[in-house]
């Protein structure tokens, strides 16, 4: 990945002046989750250490790296350089700052963090529950009819990743509530495995990411989809994790990601209005696209190109980056 990344950089710069000498200023906000020290064998495209490192260099040689907070200042001023880029990590996984953290500081990088914070300090994300259950079942097979799903074999890794996916398009858009208890019956199906306790961040870590330069970003407490929420709820949900991240780090946190992403089936425009109304000035979806001038403040698009070749990646980006920008209404008609 390094040797192919160090002759794509001119060919990226030289693609991208061309680029942009024919478009309005924009900007591509990439969206992480984890980068783990080795490969994953349930998940092999899950990003991990050394080819995220390939791509930190990538973006340093080619692209101006910018935060979303200074990215939506310099937009507002007109002065947004070109080829532009942010980098950003959804929920707080601790591999975040172990490891993805010394990898930017190396290339000389910031990025955003959009922390869940009622997962810090031991706490575990519903969907590593299902996946690390799974992973550590005591059977060879699971007997998941409870879940309107068939028995099925879990004795490899394409069939515990097979189970995993079945099961969290089952659980993702249930209740808080309904999820916690369907987790109890998957833990009972699987043999009850110990599960581990150190997958989110700590405060501390948190913290650390602040005092390293990067921003610190919403994501609720729980990482509920919000549309399945009542609105007190989910206000509550945007307000307390705010609340949290202010506190550890004590400075305002104003820019947010909404849970999942997905506009019109995750959130809405009452949770659009609650975010604006409770002091952030940009909140990040899932849906893809480039930002420009034009794009809603509280729905600004996100692209990753998912791909392990360099050469695809960078063509990818570039193609998102050069096709026009939905207005996000007719960016979610399309989801």
């Amino acid at each position: 990945m390094q040797r192919s990344a160090s002759w794509l950089a001119p060919a990226a710069r030289h693609l991208g002046q061309a680029a942009d000498a024919l478009s309005a200023p924009r900007l591509s906000v990439l969206i992480f989750h984890r980068v783990l020290q080795q490969p994953d064998p349930i998940f092999p495209g899950e990003m991990d250490a050394r080819y995220f490192d390939g791509l930190m260099g990538l973006l340093s040689r080619s692209f101006n790296v910018l935060t979303v907070g200074d990215a939506a200042a310099k937009l507002k001023r007109g002065n947004l350089p070109a080829r532009a880029v942010a980098i950003t990590f959804d929920d707080g996984y601790a591999d975040n700052e172990a490891i993805a953290l010394p990898i930017l500081q190396r290339h000389g990088l910031k990025a955003n963090f959009f922390v869940a914070t009622g997962f810090l300090d031991g706490g575990r994300m519903w969907n590593d529950t299902v996946i690390e259950t799974v992973r550590a079942a005591k059977a060879k097979t699971l007997d998941l009819s409870s879940f309107g799903l068939a028995s099925v074999d879990i004795g490899s890794a394409d069939q515990q990743r097979q189970a995993i996916e079945s099961l969290l398009s089952k659980i993702k858009y249930l209740s808080l509530q309904e999820r916690e208890d369907w987790l109890q019956r998957l833990s009972v199906i699987a043999g009850s495995p110990t599960l581990p306790n150190d997958l989110m961040m700590r405060s501390d870590q948190v913290q650390h990411l602040h005092r390293a330069g990067m921003e610190i970003g919403g994501h609720t407490v729980n990482h509920p989809i919000l549309r399945v929420l009542p609105d007190s709820e989910a206000r509550q949900e945007i307000l307390k994790g705010k609340q949290t991240l202010e506190s550890l780090i004590g400075a305002p946190v104003d820019v947010f990601a909404y849970p999942n992403g997905k506009p019109d089936k995750d959130y809405d425009q009452r949770h659009r209005d609650m975010v604006r109304e409770l002091g952030f000035n940009v909140a990040v979806t899932t849906a893809p696209g480039v930002v420009t001038a034009e794009s809603p403040n509280f729905e600004w698009p996100r692209f990753t190109p998912w791909d392990r070749s360099p050469i695809r990646w960078l063509g990818r980006l570039w193609a998102q980056r050069m096709r026009s920008q939905p207005h996000a209404t007719a960016m979610t008609a399309t989801l």
